[in-house]
């Protein structure tokens, strides 16, 4: 019986890994893009903590352990640096995930 439900958990988790597709766009700041009242750019920095992902026109919530791993990948970013600085330019993130909704559940996640 035991090897019957790791069979079936095995399965379920191959099955998770097929669906996650590939998104690529730009990290935006959720709390900022939230209380944004003009055209101020709205880019993820180092003490960003939620985060959206625009792509294709669509603006994606990353879901609570996407957020943790893309701020530890811009934290992780801005030590290779030079000077740990971090460049004002908009961060492009490539996602490896699925939508769930509104949320996009990120599996895995890298900073261009």
């Amino acid at each position: 019986m035991r090897k019957l439900y790791l069979l079936c958990a095995s399965i379920s988790f191959s099955a998770g890994l097929l669906l996650a597709e590939n998104y690529t766009g730009r990290l935006v700041d959720a709390s900022c893009q939230a209380q944004n009242q003009t055209n101020k750019p709205c880019d993820a920095t180092g003490s960003t903590t939620a985060f959206l992902l625009e792509s294709n026109g669509k603006l994606y919530k990353l879901d609570a352990g996407g957020n943790s791993k893309a701020a530890e990948a811009i934290k992780s970013r801005a030590d290779r640096s030079a000077g740990g600085a971090q460049s004002s330019a908009a961060m492009v993130a490539k996602i490896s995930g699925a939508i769930d909704g509104e949320v996009l559940r990120v599996e895995q996640i890298e900073i261009q």
